[in-house]
């Protein structure tokens, strides 16, 4: 399956399933016609940029489309074998298959045949060509060349970790644990958590896909976060294990579906994603409405007190420091100030505030630049804590709220752009500038 990004004219359409968000320095490749596009997963912890790797097919996003042909496949005859590695599905590298072992001698297979009505895109770590978009461990803060790799020991992302079956007609897309591999096959082996169920055979991977819906609309600002559940092989919702790998399943949930909705969390148990649907992405702001949100900054020609110098916020993510004009924030007050050291206790690396004499710790302010962590429109009025990464209000307080999977039963909150786990005393602080003095 080829998801590169070979070149081609205004006037024609990308090739099916190609990454997005690459390096702000290169050429972006066009996007497909509103109509064509299903939507957005979107790594957290990245603010628009994989630093490291092939940026084809490591990207921070990955955009699908209605692919040329339908290569969906659906369940089509299950049946009972005694050696599942000797069965002809197993051995048929055309056929897709999903094999149950239930002991030495008993095995269940899962014969599927393709569905002309769905395209199927494949998550995973493995970098095979069944992988449609690659995702590594996400490290937080880490985010240079040369350190990324090196800091990752064991990954617990699964090589073939799920998949996303989306209707071409309807553009619904639903996510399920587990990828096909190079042989089209899905192993779960003996200790596997497995069930079958009034005929119905299923199962969990080892460390568990987990959904997130929002509840309300992610894109408005007025969205919050749900329950965290566990999704299925065969596309069941279940409540959480003990555990990340417990061997016994959570409650079925007959409620809940793993239809993916606008804002929806993926945890793939070492990296979360975002799925942004077409319809919500055509009502988030543009990296164009962020760089004039920024512009619009500095046209107030922002200023420190104690300088007295012009700030200027970057545009750029990974801007380099620049000296005075830098913008950073006391964590304790939110005044936006120059680096001086004013204020500074020695021994220590608080700073005293000059405007109101709060003493804590600064970060140097960046704009999250990454649209689709966005949940309005509005003005970047806020930061987290401690990243320094600038957002509305509402999208700092709605991320705050939400609590990531880590580990194999904690969660925390985090920035999205950055994936600094956030202050649990002051996960945000609303910005105050000394600026349009003239």
């Amino acid at each position: 399956m080829d998801v590169g990004m070979p070149e081609h004219g205004p006037d024609t359409e990308p090739p099916e399933g190609v990454p997005s968000g690459p390096a702000q320095d290169q050429v972006v490749t066009p996007r497909p016609p509103a109509g064509h596009r299903y939507g957005e997963l979107v790594i957290l912890g990245y603010n628009g940029i994989v630093a490291h790797g092939d940026k084809d097919r490591r990207p921070s996003k990955f955009l699908l489309h209605k692919r040329v042909a339908a290569n969906g496949v659906k369940p089509a005859r299950y049946y009972e074998v005694k050696q599942p590695q000797m069965s002809q599905a197993v051995r048929d590298r055309c056929q897709h298959s999903v094999s149950y072992t239930l002991s030495r001698h008993k095995a269940i297979i899962v014969e599927y045949a393709p569905d002309p009505d769905t395209d199927l895109f494949q998550v995973g770590r493995s970098s095979e060509s069944p992988i449609d978009f690659v995702v590594l461990d996400t490290i937080p803060g880490v985010k240079a060349e040369d350190t990324r790799d090196s800091k990752v020991v064991h990954s617990t992302i699964s090589r073939f970790a799920c998949r996303l079956l989306v209707n071409r007609a309807t553009m619904r897309a639903n996510v399920y644990a587990a990828g096909f591999d190079s042989s089209r096959n899905i192993f779960l082996g003996e200790k596997a958590t497995k069930w079958e169920t009034d005929g119905i055979i299923d199962g969990l991977t080892t460390n568990g896909i987990l959904l997130m819906h929002p509840q309300g609309a992610f894109c408005g600002g007025r969205g919050r976060p749900g329950a965290w559940m566990e999704v299925s092989v065969g596309g069941g919702m279940y409540g959480l294990r003990a555990t990340r790998s417990a061997a016994q399943k959570g409650l079925k949930m007959e409620d809940q579906t793993s239809e993916l909705q606008d804002g929806t969390l993926v945890d793939l148990c070492g990296a979360t994603l975002l799925w942004r649907s077409a319809e919500g992405l055509s009502r988030s702001p543009t990296k164009h409405d962020l760089e004039r949100m920024v512009d619009q900054l500095n046209a107030g020609r922002p200023q420190c007190p104690v300088g007295l110098n012009t700030l200027v916020i970057p545009r750029k993510s990974a801007a380099p420091a620049t000296g005075d004009g830098d913008p950073w924030v006391y964590l304790n007050c939110g005044h936006v100030q120059g680096r001086h050291q004013w204020g500074h206790e020695h021994g220590t690396d608080s700073l005293t505030c000059p405007m109101c004499f709060k003493t804590g710790s600064v970060v140097r302010l960046c704009m999250g630049m990454e649209p689709c962590f966005h949940v309005d429109c509005e003005r970047p009025t806020h930061a987290f804590s401690p990243c320094g990464h600038m957002a509305s209000e509402a999208t700092v307080r709605y991320w705050s709220a939400v609590m990531i999977p880590h580990g194999t039963n904690g969660f925390h909150s985090m920035c999205p752009f950055c994936a600094t786990p956030l202050s649990a005393v002051t996960p945000h602080v609303r910005l105050i500038f000394q600026d349009n003095l003239d």
